[in-house]
């Protein structure tokens, strides 16, 4: 018996990056699509239904919004991903890369326990179907230098910048977590 392959629903997304389009089944998230790369062209058929409703694609719009506003720095949407078992490692281990971090592509392949497949993990970590979720934009060359992103070389940096500011507001933050909203706005100064 063929097994079917589950219907794929999509939309789009504005967010500080561009208008995304976030594609997924009933099982989880399936890619995330930069600007003017059309599903079929990223490697998806048949080509999704329009569904800006589907659980799945609202459950990631709203955690996108969450981590643009810096309010999340996880994601917890459910995956489902595509691709040969070494690409679903690779994938897999870009979430344990902690928010406002980097590491290298070798640094990487170290933690799979592969040391000397950097260049593979660069080219799966080129596949990475679901950019930010999963992300790839942690990844950067051994000295440091920014490498390749499908957003774009600019968009990497934005996101490593825009983790870093969350890091540091969250840092000057953290002594008035324990306040009242209202007494808090007591203490600020008034400018």
């Amino acid at each position: 018996m063929m097994q079917s392959k589950p219907a794929l629903h999509s939309t789009t997304h504005r967010t500080p990056v561009g208008e995304l389009t976030l594609v997924g089944s009933d099982r989880g998230l399936r890619a995330i699509l930069w600007p003017k790369l059309s599903p079929t062209r990223a490697g998806i058929h048949p080509r999704p239904h329009r569904n800006p409703d589907h659980p799945i694609l609202v459950q990631t719009a709203d955690q996108l919004d969450e981590y643009f506003a810096g309010s999340r720095t996880t994601f917890d949407v459910p995956l489902d991903l595509q691709g040969t078992r070494f690409q679903l490692a690779a994938w897999r281990s870009l979430a344990d890369i902690p928010f406002g971090t980097t590491t290298s592509y070798g640094r990487q392949a170290a933690g799979l326990g592969i040391p000397t497949a950097a260049r593979a993990l660069g080219a799966a970590n080129g596949a990475n179907p679901v950019c930010i979720v999963l992300p790839c934009h942690r990844v950067i060359g051994a000295d440091g230098s920014l490498t390749g992103f499908g957003g774009g070389l600019p968009t990497k940096q934005w996101l490593l910048d825009h983790e870093a500011r969350v890091l540091a507001s969250n840092i000057v933050g953290t002594r008035w977590q324990n306040h009242d909203p209202v007494q808090t706005r007591l203490f600020m100064p008034v400018g």
